[in-house]
């Protein structure tokens, strides 16, 4: 049976079993990830990707946002990329069979 003081434990009560290293590289449950408002004990927190925490829906909906642009991005960075890589591609298999026209002068 628990005793009476861990039955009034919270979340944030709770000692991580390695000792706290994970928190050094993860975000901490104390503030929102977006605007750094604090997080108290007697508030809702909107949890993204895993164990990102924020203080409400909209920082949560903002930073999700943010992602899908940064991802949208992205891909449109790598089309532009590819598209450059091919054509240098074409450019230098025009310049070899021009240069393979070319007379060699001795």
């Amino acid at each position: 049976m628990a005793s009476a003081s861990s039955s009034s434990s919270s979340f944030f009560d709770i000692e991580p079993l390695d000792g706290g290293e994970a928190c050094l590289s993860g975000h901490a449950m104390d503030a929102c990830s977006l605007c750094r408002k604090p997080l108290t004990r007697n508030c809702d927190i909107f949890m993204y990707r895993g164990n990102t925490p924020f203080c409400s829906e909209e920082c949560r909906d903002h930073q999700m946002e943010m992602d899908e642009a940064a991802v949208r991005i992205s891909a449109t960075n790598a089309r532009e990329r590819a598209a450059r890589n091919e054509q240098r591609h074409r450019l230098d298999a025009s310049n070899v069979a021009v240069a393979a026209n070319v007379p060699v002068l001795s």
